[in-house]
Parts: structure tokens; C-alpha cells; sequence
């Protein structure tokens, strides 16, 4: 089996320093600070969008790429202030690990996920890690997630997709696997959930455990 998680809102909660960063990118060009749980909603399909969706709702004009640059610049400095993995979270890997291959597929860029993972002690548990800037197009494209399974020699009906976004869920539904919904993330901040009845839902990461492991 294998079971490959999106990081940000599903393993991490990294809210606060996504938003704080993103607000301090704005403040930068003069702009208003957005409401955390609005920059939340923005998260999911690469930095630039993010960034670009932040400039629009604060009015603000500037090079998309200077803004960008700022962007990276600053959440690098501030990547583990307060991110940290939700509760239950390493417990989850622990036991995943014991009866499945793991792996991470984000559109974070590959080398702040793995400054993540490895800060939370979660590498040990995880076979592969695949970045927004890895070599694959982003989700919702499947080919990183396709990739996590040719590597382990493995096919998509013994693989789970776990993340927390109608993103992840898209990635699911074209590479041909099972979707585990997140439901404690903040990806679902947008709305934007339209699933259809077979996904499994995890209310809490140690209900990816059960689900998991009683397919």
C-alpha cells in the first residue's frame, strides 16, 4: 500500500505563517493586511497564485515576480514560527509507516517542505518527496503523484491520496485513486469541497490510521 499526503493542512498547520508572510509581502507595497483565514483560502495551487490572489484582494498593482521574490524571501525566514504539525500527526506516520510506503506530494516548493519534514522529525517515515518545483507539473496534475507510485513498483488501487483541498481531491480523481479528505485542514476554508460520496473522511489524522488500514 501506498499513502501519499499533501503537507500544508493536512501534516502542517502553517496558517498563521503563510498569512503573516503573505501580509507582510503587502504591507511591503503599502497595502492592508487580509484576515488569516482569507489568505488560508488562497493556499494550495503554488506561491505565485498565492501571491497574485493576495495582491488583487489588497488592491495593489506591483511586478508579480518582485512580489514574489519578497514572498519567498520572507516566508523562508518565517517557515517555522508557528508551523507545526497538527495533533497526531508524527502518532499517524509512526503507524503508517509500519504498514505502508509514504509519501509527500505538495505544491510547496520541494526544498522548504523538506526543511519541514525534517524539522518535525517526519522524514524518517517517508519514502519519496515531491515539490511545486520538482519537475512535474502541480496539482491537480497527476504525474507527481503517478510518480510516487511507479517508484515503489506500485498501482493505483493500492494507493490513498490525503490532503484537504478540492485540489487534492482533483489530483485523486485523475490519477485513478482513493481520496482521504482532511477535514481538520484549512483547505476547505474556500468552500470549494464538491466531493461525491466515496471518498473517505478523516475527521482527525488518527482517523487516516482506520481508514487506512480497514480499506
Amino acid at each position: 500500500m501506498l499513502v501519499v499526503f499533501d503537507l500544508d493542512g493536512t501534516l502542517v498547520d502553517s496558517q498563521r505563517d503563510l498569512a503573516e508572510s503573505t501580509n507582510e509581502m503587502l504591507e511591503s507595497y503599502g497595502g492592508r493586511a487580509l484576515p488569516l483565514d482569507a489568505v488560508a483560502g488562497m493556499v494550495g495551487e503554488g506561491a505565485r497564485l498565492l501571491v497574485v490572489r493576495a495582491l488583487t484582494a489588497a488592491g495593489l498593482e506591483p511586478d508579480v515576480d518582485d512580489a514574489l521574490a519578497r514572498f519567498r524571501a520572507i516566508y523562508d525566514r518565517r517557515l517555522l514560527l508557528h508551523t507545526r504539525p497538527y495533533p497526531g500527526v508524527p502518532e499517524m506516520m509512526r503507524d503508517l509507516a509500519g504498514h505502508a510506503r509514504l509519501g509527500v506530494l505538495t505544491n510547496k516548493p520541494e526544498a522548504p517542505a523538506r526543511r519541514l519534514l525534517d524539522a518535525f522529525e517526519l522524514t524518517r517515515h517517508v519514502a519519496g518527496v515531491i515539490g511545486g518545483d520538482s519537475g512535474f507539473a502541480r496539482k491537480p496534475d497527476p504525474a507527481g503523484l503517478q510518480h510516487l507510485i511507479d517508484a515503489g513498483q506500485g498501482d493505483a488501487s493500492a494507493t490513498i491520496f490525503v490532503g484537504d483541498s478540492m485540489i487534492d481531491v482533483e489530483t485523486a480523481r485523475r490519477a485513478g485513486v482513493r481520496m482521504c479528505v482532511a477535514l481538520y485542514g484549512f483547505g476547505n476554508l474556500r468552500g470549494d469541497l464538491m466531493l461525491e460520496g466515496d471518498e473517505l473522511l478523516a475527521g482527525q489524522p488518527a482517523d487516516v490510521v482506520r481508514l487506512a488500514l480497514t480499506r
